[in-house]
């Protein structure tokens, strides 16, 4: 859970037991001391959830420059030679390199 959830969610618990506190009497044994206890822990648990999303922010990434993704001449030479090579098996087996079907047989 994110670090500003979390301290949202203590906060509204802290409130939420505040209330309770307000409306429980004092006369129940030990009751008001128990949840003063919980509202305590959750006051701790808050003041860590704090610190620590203060002291866990990541630093801003660098932007780098954005390259193109342009063939050289030598990648174009070899994605021509490999294709020349798939189109003579094609060609072998009697098959259209592109479409993939069976060559129709001519005069």
């Amino acid at each position: 859970m994110k670090a500003k959830k979390a301290f949202k969610r203590l906060d509204k618990i802290e409130t939420m037991l505040s209330d309770v506190i307000n409306r429980v009497p004092e006369s129940k044994d030990g009751l008001g001391e128990l949840l003063g206890s919980a509202k305590a822990a959750i006051a701790r648990a808050k003041k860590t959830v704090n610190s620590q999303a203060k002291g866990t922010k990541k630093p801003a990434a660098k932007a780098g420059t954005a390259q193109r993704g342009r063939l050289t001449a030598a990648g174009r030479k070899k994605i021509s030679v490999a294709a020349k090579k798939r189109w003579a098996a094609a060609k072998r087996k009697g098959i259209n390199p592109v479409t993939g079907r069976q060559l129709s047989k001519t005069a």
